[in-house]
């Protein structure tokens, strides 16, 4: 295609031939004597001069436009590069496969220079960053160098180690790589794709590495023998989009040998965003070395696409990490796919949380320049990049709230004191900061479409369009996919949950068909039908004998009530179908018109009644609701998900629980007596935790 501009180019190119021809023939025309003296210099020297400035005019625009052609074919040349435009296996792209990137052009003038930032600066430095869809991130990453200049990668690049490395251009720095002990007879068994990388001031805190390949994996256990790591990091899934990111290096039970290397599996803990394994691991050479355990702790949330929705998982995991690490151990092993995209955004998240703690600054730009020159391409995208910061900013403004039960009670005495020390943050404060989470309400658009506005009780209350719990849609039915219900994640399980309004009376059919589209065995229910002469929900059950919604009918089998709940089983049957499926509803009376519960003890048999029934029907997610889905609704999700933490790590958050409910719908434990009611449930936990040791 001819590039625009050409015919432009040519004309002025014609016009300037024409002028330079022209003032040619002048030079070369001999003046007459017959005309006078006067009309002699006119003719001689303005006509030159007239000519001269318009060759130079010309030449300006000429080389305007020039400019500007070049600048605008340099644009079309940007790449835009997805994993479909490079069939060759390729590293770059493993973090952000078929996302497209755009592949920002170096500055011409050489890289620019970032400061370091004071941490009261942070906000408003994200701030600028962000705007215009984080153009001045984009810069900034596009600035920093690769690291590919500062070292050689001979070894990684011997014939007999290249089928080792999963992605040919992601290798190890022949300076800083991890060097394996030889075995005899084999030539470049020293050879692991592994680089050490420094933590903030901490020389070799981790090890870089490749997720294992099939033909590596004996070499990935030698290195964590050889090196003492008691601690793996592993950032990716073994698969995702159908793909294999990494080879299960680990045995599911029992015991396995990976070359001299004996591991056996002891203990696996399954939470939301993380698994925690725990193996024993021996030498089979060194027969006499007593075995060590290592924990691999396993991020499973992070998205198949660029970062995690949000960092709060994220840094939970990384305090994690940093408290089951051994003071004594080895470098930390961190892994993803290829080494240096998820690998590098946790290393550098944890250094310059350190360095915040010390330093009061953050110096992004320059520590990953640093560890580019230890493995290059450490984080790997703008939206990597990006990230890091958003994990900084979300520790700086909430800090740790983190507490083990025995400080429960001292940090309640705290947020109630009013002579609290200035450091001390009270009750007040700490909800404060939640309304701060902001209600996203661009992705809102489903449920702000006219026809579902209709379905709401409370406008404020809707679900967003990413977590929304879809229903099949009814042939020829604009927008019947649609109900005003949330998934929301429990302690364990992603969409544990569903948060729901109390069914309208046009909108309980749709309530049932949630219910059996999604295989719920159980019913929360947390509002009376009505309160304080006011209608809160539709009583969507019949009073006996049954009832057919749509194409779902209701049969009551039994109603029962025990202190402050009823307990009703219901038939549920798919008349399309003929199917039948038990559902037990948990209606609790212990919640009054104005306010809470007078005290926990009701909401904690309630929630454990719950677990009960879950256990026995196959853990498919529980419906819950309210009124519009979120005051009452949230503070039973937050607790259940508290207190099931409680039993499990001793350990509680009950501002991040919290913090958590209202990025998944908003609103969630909607005023500061239900927050309050939070806390003063888990002191009553605490205090009668001996009654409730079989609460599992």
């Amino acid at each position: 295609m001819e590039p625009v501009g050409q015919p432009l180019l040519l004309g002025i190119s014609l016009a300037l031939t024409t002028i330079a021809t022209e003032a040619s023939i002048d030079n070369k025309t001999t003046p007459s004597y017959n005309e006078t003296t006067t009309n002699s210099t006119d003719s001689g020297s303005t006509k030159p001069l007239l000519i001269s400035t318009l060759v130079l005019v010309l030449l300006l625009i000429l080389s305007v436009l020039l400019a500007s052609y070049f600048f605008r074919f340099r644009r079309q040349r940007k790449a835009v590069v997805s994993s479909n435009d490079k069939k060759m296996p390729n590293g770059i792209l493993e973090e952000q496969e078929q996302q497209r990137v755009m592949l920002l052009s170096r500055s011409p003038s050489g890289p620019k220079k970032y400061f370091p930032i004071p941490v009261e600066h942070l906000e408003d430095e994200i701030r600028i960053r962000s705007a215009d869809d984080c153009k001045r991130f984009r810069e900034e990453f596009n600035s920093l160098p690769s690291g590919h200049v500062q070292g050689t990668f001979e070894m990684a690049n011997k014939e007999e180690n290249r089928e080792k490395n999963r992605y040919p251009n992601i290798l190890p720095n022949d300076h800083s790589r991890v060097i394996l002990s030889q075995v005899d007879g084999i030539p470049c068994s020293d050879y692991i794709n592994a680089s050490y990388i420094d933590g903030y001031k901490e020389k070799n805190k981790f090890i870089a590495a490749q997720g294992p390949k099939q033909e590596t994996v004996n070499e990935f256990w030698r290195m964590v023998w050889e090196q003492k790591s008691a601690t793996i990091v592993m950032l990716t899934n073994l698969k995702e989009r159908t793909e294999e990111k990494c080879h299960q290096y680990w045995p599911d039970q029992g015991c396995w040998i990976y070359g001299n290397i004996r591991v056996s599996v002891e203990d696996c803990i399954v939470l939301v965003d993380y698994t925690i394994r725990k193996f024993c691991i021996q030498s089979l050479h060194d027969g006499c070395k007593a075995p060590r355990l290592v924990t691999q702790l396993h991020f499973t949330s992070w998205p198949d696409f660029g970062v995690p929705f949000t960092p709060i998982g994220m840094l939970k995991f990384l305090k994690k990490v940093k408290t089951l690490n051994p003071s004594h151990a080895g470098p930390i092993t961190v892994h993803c796919s290829a080494g240096v995209g998820r690998t590098g955004t946790f290393i550098v998240i944890d250094a310059i949380i350190d360095m915040m703690h010390a330093e009061q600054k953050v110096d992004v730009f320059e520590f990953v320049s640093r560890i580019r020159n230890q493995r290059p391409q450490m984080v790997q995208t703008d939206m990597q990049y990006t990230f890091i910061y958003q994990a900084l900013l979300e520790y700086y403004l909430y800090g740790d709230t983190e507490l083990d039960v025995a400080s429960l009670e001292k940090h309640l005495q705290s947020l109630h004191s009013p002579t609290a020390p200035l450091d001390k943050i009270g009750l007040e404060e700490e909800f404060r900061k939640l309304t701060n989470v902001r209600i996203m309400k661009e992705n809102m658009r489903t449920g702000n479409l006219p026809a579902n506005m209709k379905k709401a009780r409370v406008i404020q209350i809707i679900p967003y369009d990413f977590n929304r719990v879809i229903l099949s849609m009814k042939r020829g039915q604009e927008y019947t996919d649609y109900i005003n219900a949330s998934f929301i994640d429990g302690y364990r399980q992603k969409d544990y949950f569903i948060a729901t309004q109390g069914p309208l009376p046009h909108t309980v059919e749709d309530f049932w068909r949630m219910v059996w589209e999604w295989k719920c065995h159980t019913i929360v229910m947390l509002t009376e039908v009505q309160e304080r002469e006011q209608e809160k929900c539709f009583q969507y059950w019949p009073a006996d004998g049954s009832v057919t919604h749509g194409e779902i009918t209701i049969e009551i089998k039994s109603d029962t009530i025990s202190e402050a709940i009823s307990v009703r089983d219901f038939l549920v049957t798919f008349n399309q179908e003929k199917k039948s499926r038990l559902v037990r509803q948990f209606h609790f009376h212990g919640w009054p018109e104005i306010g809470i519960p007078a005290e926990g003890k009701g909401m904690i048999d309630l929630i454990a009644a719950v677990q009960k029934q879950q256990q026995q029907t196959g853990n498919h997610p529980i419906t819950v609701h309210c009124s519009a889905g979120a005051g009452r609704t949230g503070t039973f999700i937050a607790l259940s998900n508290i207190l099931e933490r409680v039993k499990a790590e001793g350990l509680l958050d009950v501002f991040q629980a919290v913090k958590s409910l209202r990025l998944q719908r908003p609103h969630m434990v909607q005023t500061l007596e239900q927050y309050e009611f939070c806390y003063k449930v888990v002191q009553d936990f605490i205090d009668i935790f001996s009654d409730y040791a079989n609460f599992k």
